[in-house]
């Protein structure tokens, strides 16, 4: 069973910035792909950053390419995800998240990693214009 201790959400104007953080805890085995998917009210849910843990990544959705970046810090079990330049349609609850056992390194690539898998309770990001 996994745990996610997510972090860092909060409400800022258009054009600030956040740093979310994931410590992520319990059993990985199986499990290659890592990173973060958000869901507005009334939207579906999005991929929108991985990280590859054999080695790859990290891997954006369109939407957020240029101004997001993910990290990892592979000793501490902790993964970060830096939003710059934010605006009010990246408002969502953000959610760390792992890709299932045995799950597909496409999926990875695509930040589609998550759709069967686990993650945590989210974290709420504000961008007000």
């Amino acid at each position: 069973q996994l745990e996610f201790a997510e972090s860092g959400g909060g409400s800022v104007q258009a054009g600030g910035s956040l740093k979310l953080s994931c410590v992520v805890s319990g059993d990985m085995y199986g499990r290659q792909c890592v990173g973060w998917f958000r869901q507005a009210p009334g939207k579906e849910r999005e991929g929108i950053a991985s990280i590859y843990l054999p080695g790859g990544g990290p891997y954006y959705a369109d939407s957020v390419k240029g101004r997001f970046a993910m990290s990892r810090d592979a000793s501490a079990n902790t993964v970060y995800l830096r939003m710059d330049n934010l605006k009010p349609e990246d408002s969502a609850t953000y959610y760390c998240a792992t890709d299932p056992r045995n799950g597909l390194p496409f999926d990875c690539y695509t930040v589609n990693f998550w759709r069967h898998g686990s993650w945590g309770q989210g974290t709420q990001v504000t961008v007000s214009s």
